[in-house]
């Protein structure tokens, strides 16, 4: 779907993004997109570990949310 963006097409999309964000706030905008893939990833593999049959278990350094603590 993207395999077709060159290098012209994507020094017009970071222009615009520049444009419409502005320098001050584009770090905030890339860190918070990076989450958002981060976190996209992690959930798809934990549905492949449950298609799997694996559970998906996460490790207590892993589980930083604070999920699954009982009494709250």
């Amino acid at each position: 779907m993207f395999g077709n963006i060159g290098a012209a097409e994507l020094i017009i999309i970071l222009v615009l993004a520049l444009i419409i964000f502005g320098p001050g706030k584009l770090p905030e905008v890339g860190k918070a997109i990076g989450r958002s893939i981060r976190e996209f990833k992690r959930a798809q593999s934990g549905l492949e570990d449950d298609e799997n049959g694996t559970g998906g278990a996460k490790s207590p350094s892993e589980d930083k949310s604070g999920a699954g603590k009982s009494g709250e």
